[in-house]
């Protein structure tokens, strides 16, 4: 009988049933897949401790003397480093200490009197306390900073003996920040209107009194919701509301910025939900994703929307971030899942090849390559990491796991006696295979198999899921591998 290829499309799928997911990939931790052929996600290695908590917003940038810096901004700190890992606190002394966790206040006096029975357990709509996040970006060589809880703009003008300190005239009260193409600085929220934008003279963020002789100006958008995020993007800006999105395009004159609706119901989940690269801003909503690369917001069809979004704690949904790995064309989501108020899984996005990943990672903050050689994450305690480096996992497993597949047609019962493999380097790779007679009957296991050319298998059923793991420590990689199977009985 011919060999039955093993022929499993790139990505995950998650939605429906089990059943719905036939010969997909089902389940992943730490693999990608590039051009077809899935590999493991590089692992990562300590680079230096800048604080004891989680981070909520990083950023790398060069100054004009090439000297590279990143920063992180904790609930109650804001932080940088050198190159060489040299740390500086540069808080300024009276910032607001904002909140490392998100709270709903169902409790009493967290909604209104009289509405709901006595003895009933109060749903879940109290007044949201967000957890506390940070807008960073560079001002030329200068760090500009905005805490959530704070509200102010900050400036650190690359002195480790001075702490940051708040820019002058500028409003208070900010939700957020961006430094747009043109060199404007927005405070997004301004001045504690969760709709407005607000910008200083070009060149200028000391300058924020519209006149004749400037361009300072703001705007307040036509929106039910209030800005998140504010992200550069090709030829313009994009301020992303809870509910919808508007490009802010530089057009000079009386009006200095023109604003348009570019979508509706595609709000962001959070703050740092948005990331750009240069086919266009990608986010994550409240129960879906979405792209703009100029005309209109598109939807992004998910193929694990259903495993995101329905095991996804809300209640800690401000801590949702995004970061780019371009080296690889993903983006990647890290979110906290139903049963943990800190971030344990991610999701990414192959935005060139359409296909998607899951696993179990716990991140809160990060940047891309470029600065720096590799991308730097940060973990819970502080910690940042270089990531895509070496082949330290700290112990966690490395696998995709398929729904099922049918072996022949799936109306009978075949056996399977070999498999033949197909690895970049043979025996990197052990497969498990597990097998049922009915979509929700009982699974039996076999293996796990080493790999050798072929390799003896004995299974039976109807159909097979597939579990490939990494063997060793490698940068392994997996094609089509193929089964030889005959028909066979139950027994």
């Amino acid at each position: 009988m011919p060999l039955i290829p093993l022929q499993i499309p790139a990505g995950v799928y998650r939605n429906g049933t089990d059943f719905q997911g036939s010969n997909r990939w089902r389940d992943a931790n730490l693999v990608r897949w590039v051009e077809g052929t899935m590999r493991p996600v590089r692992g990562w290695e300590d680079r230096v401790s800048l604080g004891s908590a989680a981070p909520r917003g990083a950023l790398s940038w060069q100054d004009t003397s090439s000297d590279r810096w990143f920063a992180a901004g904790f609930h109650d700190s804001l932080v940088v480093s050198t190159e060489s890992n040299i740390t500086t606190d540069i808080s300024p002394a009276d910032l607001t200490v904002g909140s490392l966790d998100a709270a709903v206040e169902t409790g009493f006096g967290g909604g209104f009197y009289g509405g709901g029975f006595y003895g009933t357990e109060r749903a879940d709509t109290g007044n949201y306390a967000e957890a506390t996040t940070w807008s960073l970006d560079n001002f030329g060589s200068w760090l500009v900073a905005c805490s959530t809880a704070d509200g102010r703009l900050l400036e650190w003008q690359l002195n480790t003996g001075t702490p940051a300190a708040a820019i002058a005239n500028a409003p208070t009260d900010n939700l957020g920040l961006l430094v747009t193409e043109e060199r404007f600085l927005f405070a997004l929220g301004a001045g504690g209107n969760m709709r407005r934008v607000q910008w200083s003279d070009r060149e200028s963020n000391t300058l924020w009194t519209p006149a004749a002789t400037n361009e300072a100006g703001d705007i307040e958008l036509q929106t039910s919701g209030q800005i998140m995020q504010g992200i550069r993007t090709r030829g313009q800006s994009l301020i992303i509301t809870d509910t919808d999105a508007h490009s802010a395009t530089y057009i000079g004159g009386q009006f200095v910025y023109g604003f348009q609706r570019v979508g509706s119901s595609c709000g962001a989940i959070s703050r740092k939900a948005a990331s750009a690269v240069d086919e266009g801003v990608f986010w994550m909503g409240q129960r879906g994703f979405f792209g703009y690369a100029g005309g209109a917001v598109q939807d992004i069809p998910c193929e694990v929307g259903d495993y995101v979004f329905n095991d996804i704690n809300t209640a800690q949904a401000s801590k949702i971030w995004s970061v780019t790995n371009q080296q690889y064309n993903e983006i990647w989501w890290f979110y906290c899942s139903g049963g943990s108020n800190e971030i344990d899984r991610y999701v990414s996005y192959n935005y060139k090849e359409g296909h998607w990943s899951i696993g179990q990672l716990s991140r809160t903050a990060g940047f891309d390559r470029g600065v720096f050689r590799r991308p730097m994450w940060f973990a819970t305690g502080g910690n940042a990491y270089n990531h895509d480096t070496g082949l330290n996992y700290e112990g966690a497993d490395v696998f995709a796991e398929s729904g099922p597949i049918s072996l022949g047609s799936g109306d009978n019962v075949m056996a399977a006696t070999m498999l033949i493999p197909d690895e970049l380097t043979q025996g990197d790779v052990s497969a498990t295979f597990k097998t049922r007679f009915y979509s929700n009957g009982p699974e039996r296991s076999y293996g796990p198999y080493t790999m050798a050319n072929p390799t003896s298998v004995r299974f039976t059923g109807r159909q097979v899921r597939m579990r490939v793991e990494g063997e060793r420590l490698a940068d392994w990689r997996v094609g089509v591998m193929r089964l030889d199977a005959v028909a066979g009985s139950k027994r």
